[in-house]
């Protein structure tokens, strides 16, 4: 009876993480009337802008980027371009080569290598800065394609002289490239139109994502600059600037266009990076958010934003558990666990379908009914990523420092697209593909005992843990796999030249 308690204890937490969902919905449509869509008023005369293009062996997007750049709406003799590039490969020459052909052209220009990487993209940031002549800054990542009336949808709204920092929301080059590229897509429009949008409306703490984004250079010099000691700096200098005093602003409706992971070992990357960088975040940031004379509101709503990850540790727990605490319950009777488990479960997992499929009704108002095929996916895919970003937030929780690790990109929008770059930039995860097929197997084992139990009600929650982290596993480790096959036939179908003398 014993093992019962800690079992309850971390359902009863990620319940809570669950019901927070529900909240950010309720937020959302309470307070729709706060909705940013136009500038509150207009400067009279356009200010300086800086567009910052910090890069990292980014050898198949940067012309791409630069060209979308410097297609921007805006007086040329006000905005600055500058790519940031640490890279350490053909990165080199071909950012410097596209560099110059806009400058050739009459475009205010220029290019900064990097050799130490120190700071990695905060540091790069930080570095350019020193160069900057804009009183705003404008951040995109290699793979984003802004759209050329972008700056100037953004810009006037710093004519409020509080407003810090305008975030945009993402959208997806390559939503329809696989079923993987798909379930990325929703999980990224959940965050960016319910927590954005619920955090924004509401007034309380939201982040800049690090790119599509726009800042007042005072905003940054006023939180003390880039710093580079999480792996999620953006999110750490919007705590920083909030605090200070500086106002963000969200625009939904603003899109910037941007290429999502093709890969499951490029998801698993991205997503452990931002998982283990907003507990370092919270280590940081937190304590001096509950110090802040700021309202209890902004305080618990900081408090589930940086802390949320903590949900993958405690999903570990529960994983352990779940099997001996089956056999447990099962002799306790039916009734029982009807009427504790079953409210605790849809606390803590059908949030997560009411959650996306309302974003996806927001975005797609007559297509949003698609999502429900996905759901089941996305409910397995996040469980899938139990044992990275538990690895990665107990990493952060004992202070155990690592590289800012990069998402490939490889400019791939369709599956014509699928290029050599993935074969060049691909990484592995060591052993850990492995343990989540030896997980899915456990899992299988306590779906056996369900039937054999006739214990039914569990068995379509338990499925989703075994295709979860089977899907995981087995595209981690076949994804390259597949891709030798695909080309050694692309090959074989391709035109032999006849030898020569024949």
């Amino acid at each position: 009876m014993g093992l019962l308690i800690p079992y309850f204890v971390v359902l009863i937490l990620l319940a809570f993480y669950g019901l927070h969902r529900y909240r950010l919905v309720y937020l959302y449509y309470k307070y729709r009337k706060n909705k940013v869509t136009e500038p509150t008023s207009h400067f009279d005369e356009l200010p300086n802008v800086t567009i910052q293009l910090p890069i990292f062996n980014e050898q198949y997007v940067i012309d791409r980027l630069v060209d979308c750049v410097c297609k921007m709406e805006y007086p040329r003799e006000k905005l600055q371009v500058q790519v940031l590039d640490d890279s350490t490969d053909e990165t080199v020459e071909v950012a410097r080569g596209v560099v110059e052909r806009y400058a050739a052209l009459g475009h205010n220009i220029s290019y900064h290598h990097r050799t130490n990487r120190e700071g990695f993209k905060a540091g790069a940031l930080d570095a350019g800065l020193k160069s900057a002549t804009g009183e705003f800054v404008a951040i995109f990542d290699a793979d984003f394609t802004p759209q050329p009336e972008w700056l100037m949808k953004v810009v006037h709204h710093f004519a409020d002289p509080e407003i810090g920092m305008v975030q945009t929301r993402w959208a997806h080059l390559n939503r329809n490239y696989s079923f993987l590229t798909e379930v990325e897509a929703i999980l990224l429009d959940g965050h960016f139109v319910l927590e954005h949008g619920g955090r924004s409306r509401c007034g309380v703490f939201f982040n800049f994502n690090g790119t599509a984004g726009m800042w007042r250079r005072k905003a940054i010099d006023d939180a003390g600059g880039w710093e580079h000691d999480t792996l999620t700096e953006d999110t750490d200098l919007s705590y920083r600037s909030q605090l200070a005093g500086w106002k963000f602003r969200y625009l939904q409706d603003v899109e910037c266009p941007a290429e999502l992971p093709i890969e499951m070992t490029a998801f698993k990357t991205q997503q452990a990076r931002w998982a283990k960088g907003l507990i370092q975040c919270a280590k940081k940031d937190l304590p001096k958010l509950l110090r802040a004379k700021v309202s209890r509101r902004e305080k618990i709503e900081g408090w589930y934003h940086l802390t949320a990850n903590i949900s993958y540790p405690l999903m570990i727990v529960l994983s352990t558990l779940l099997l001996p605490a089956m056999v447990i319950r099962f002799y306790q009777g039916w009734f029982q666990m009807l009427y504790i488990d079953v409210p605790l479960f849809l606390a803590s997992t059908f949030s997560i379908s009411s959650f996306y499929l309302v974003s996806q009704k927001e975005i797609f108002p007559r297509t949003w009914y698609r999502t429900f095929m996905f759901l089941p996916a996305l409910m397995a895919l996040g469980i899938g990523l139990t044992l990275t970003n538990s690895k990665a937030v107990l990493e952060a929780l004992i202070g155990h420092q690592t590289a800012f690790a990069r998402t490939p990109k490889y400019r791939v929008i369709n599956k014509t697209d699928k290029a050599v770059a993935a074969k060049k930039y691909r990484k592995r995860l060591g052993f850990v593909p492995w343990i989540e097929l030896l997980v899915g197997g456990y899992f299988a084992l306590t779906v056996w005992y369900a039937v054999a139990n006739e214990n039914y009600f569990t068995v379509p929650f338990l499925i989703l843990f075994v295709f979860g982290y089977w899907y995981t596993g087995l595209m981690s480790l076949l994804q390259g796999r597949f891709d030798s096959l695909i080309r050694d036939r692309a090959e074989e179908r391709s035109p032999k030249p006849f030898p020569v003398g024949v």
